[in-house]
Order: structure tokens, then C-alpha cells, then sequence
């Protein structure tokens, strides 16, 4: 571990309302620039992604880490999972900024909160930037991958909501359109044509989506439409904000229930959705299995074990979809009170 501050040229902390902390750090060798927010800590340290991205400024990376921040604790705490919610962002583009420096620098700025934040990797890195990250700070993630698991949540989220819907859960002929095939998308397209949905996909990436299209018999759809094809399910699994006061009003599916973060831009949007009778699986739901397999590999559980404990995202998602519609609120409303619940009540809190 480095001493807080030891090649740091400006770090700062603020206060924002119902977060632990937040920080700032521009590491001047490096040229690293980089947030770490702490949301909660009342079930455990938080653990968060390392999110790597070319955020316009500070101000956009500052949001983008608050509301992810956010939604861990939420996911954590409705798993019924012993961990905190936390994120970090590093203000860069990983195709042309990241170095083994630029890793480094992170691992000791995450260093200096003494292990309430543990990190894991996220969009714009892998398991390989964590090890690199781990040289610097203890505990990390990076004893696998956990974008599987996301995508195997998630995939029983979806029986989950079809099961709600009326039907018996199966995906064989149910038209599912994978927005974005990153790590979790493309992992969810492997599982839904194993159970022979009808696959649709879109991706910012052509060659990544035609890749993924050849490899499990998908359709390919264009990012700019894939929100206003028809459906069944729409999976969104790549950035934020899909369902927002433009792309409302153009969808064409039943059910959305996808690994993305922040699906909705704001939380009025999940009422819009229930108006229009679309289902809404709440993000931090049903993309909960890769949190689960971490806390798994954490506690030290075999394959198994955590295999078992990833599958319950159906089950629990069912539940938020009962209590929702026994007691006439949104999914979000109902998914929000049961985290809250167990936050409200947990030891210390």
C-alpha cells in the first residue's frame, strides 16, 4: 500500500448528501484523474467496478460514479448479500490511456480507504487491469470473471418476468433483443440461444455484434434502433439511461429486464413504463449475479454453491413483481423498499 498523497498532486474530498465519501484525485506522473465514491457501508465494504471512460469532464464522471455508487448498495442489500455499495471511475479512454502506471496510480489512491472500497473491473477493464490494480491495493477482485454470472442472473430474471407475464418461464421462440454484447451481453446471447430464444442484437461495435450474430444466430439491428424493435424482451447490457423521455414512447416490447446499470435516465421513467404495461425487471435486480459470485468467491465457495446462489435472482425478482403489484407501486418502488428494509435493519445501522 502507498501512504495517502504520496504521488499525489491534488486530491480532495467533498460531502454529498447520503454518501459516505467521495474523492478526487489528478495524479500529475500519471495523468491520472480519477473519482472514488463510497455510498454505504452498513452490511460491509463496498464494492464497486473500476469504470474506465472518457468522461466530457469532471462533472459527468462525478454523476455517472454517484449513481452507480448507488445502485450497488441497493443490489447488495436486496440479494441479501453482506457488502456495501462503492464505485470508482477513471477519467480516460482504455483504448488509447491505459498503462500499467495509469493502473497503479488507481490501485494506491483506492489504497488510501484502508479496504472499504474493494474494487472490480467494469466497462473499459478486465480481470487483467484488477491484477495490475491488486499490486498496489488488497482485497481485489480478479479471481474471475463475473460477467458471466451477471448474464446468468439476468437470464433468469427474464424466466422470472415471463413467468409473470403469464407464461411458463420457457425462451424457446421468445424474441430477445441484447443491447449491446460487451461481456455480459455476449454471455447472455450464448445462454439464450442455448435455449433457443429468437436472438436480436445491436451493438456500437459492427464487428463485435456481427461476431456474436455469426456465433449464436442473431439478427443484427443497428444501436440507433434497437430500443424501438419489436420484442419480447429487450436486454439492455451496456451503458446507462436506454429509456428516456425520447426513446419511451418508441418501444416495442413487453418486458425489460437487462445487465445494464441505471437503465432508467429518471425515476419517473419506471411509472411510464408500468402506464404503457411494459414490465420493468428492476436493474439492480436482475443484474445482481456477478455481485453475488464476487461475495461467493470472497467467502471462499465452490462453483456449485455460487451457481445455486446466482439462479435466485429469478426468485427474488419475482417477489418485487408480487409485492409490487399487490401493493399497486412500481417494480423499482417495490425493489427500492425491499433494500431499504434490510439496510433500515441491519446490525449498526
Amino acid at each position: 500500500m502507498t501512504t495517502p498523497g504520496k504521488d499525489t498532486a491534488a486530491s480532495g474530498r467533498i460531502d454529498v448528501e447520503g454518501f459516505e465519501q467521495v474523492l478526487f484525485n489528478h495524479d500529475t506522473r500519471t495523468g491520472l484523474r480519477s473519482v472514488v465514491v463510497v455510498h454505504d457501508t452498513t452490511l460491509g465494504p463496498a464494492l464497486g467496478g473500476v469504470r474506465m471512460h472518457p468522461y466530457s469532464d469532471e462533472n459527468a464522471a462525478l454523476d455517472d460514479a454517484l449513481r452507480l455508487a448507488r445502485a450497488m448498495t441497493l443490489k447488495a442489500s436486496a440479494a441479501g448479500l453482506d457488502l456495501g455499495g462503492g464505485w470508482s471511475v477513471v477519467i480516460a479512454d482504455p483504448a488509447r490511456d491505459k498503462t500499467e502506471e495509469l493502473l497503479r496510480a488507481h490501485g494506491r489512491f483506492i489504497a488510501t480507504l484502508g479496504g472499504r472500497f474493494i474494487p472490480v473491473n467494469d466497462v473499459g477493464t478486465d480481470q487483467a487491469d484488477l491484477k495490475v490494480i491488486g499490486r498496489e491495493v488488497s482485497p481485489v477482485c480478479d479471481s474471475g470473471d463475473p460477467s458471466p454470472w451477471t448474464a446468468l442472473g439476468v437470464l433468469e430474471g427474464i424466466r422470472a418476468c415471463l413467468r409473470a407475464d403469464g407464461s411458463d418461464g420457457t425462451l424457446a421462440g421468445v424474441r430477445v433483443c441484447v443491447q449491446g454484447v460487451g461481456n455480459v451481453g455476449s454471455a447472455l446471447a450464448g445462454l439464450l440461444a442455448a435455449e433457443s430464444a429468437e436472438l436480436i442484437v445491436a451493438d456500437t461495435d459492427p464487428a463485435r455484434a456481427a461476431d456474436v450474430a455469426e456465433r449464436f444466430g442473431a439478427r443484427v439491428v443497428a444501436p440507433s434502433v434497437a430500443t424501438a424493435t419489436e420484442c419480447d424482451v429487450l436486454a439492455p447490457c451496456a451503458m446507462g439511461a436506454v429509456v428516456d423521455d425520447a426513446t419511451l414512447p418508441e418501444l416495442r416490447c413487453r418486458i425489460i429486464a437487462g445487465g445494464a446499470n441505471n437503465v432508467l435516465a429518471a425515476p419517473e421513467h419506471a411509472a411510464a413504463l408500468a402506464a404503457r404495461g411494459i414490465l420493468y425487471a428492476p436493474d439492480f435486480c436482475v443484474n445482481a449475479g456477478g455481485l453475488v459470485f464476487l461475495e461467493e468467491q470472497i467467502l471462499g465457495h465452490d462453483r456449485a454453491q455460487s451457481e445455486q446462489r446466482v439462479r435466485q435472482v429469478g426468485p427474488r425478482l419475482a417477489e418485487v413483481i408480487a409485492q409490487a403489484r399487490r401493493t399497486g407501486v412500481t417494480t423499482t418502488d417495490a425493489a427500492v423498499e425491499l433494500a431499504q428494509a434490510r439496510l433500515r435493519t441491519a446490525p449498526g445501522a
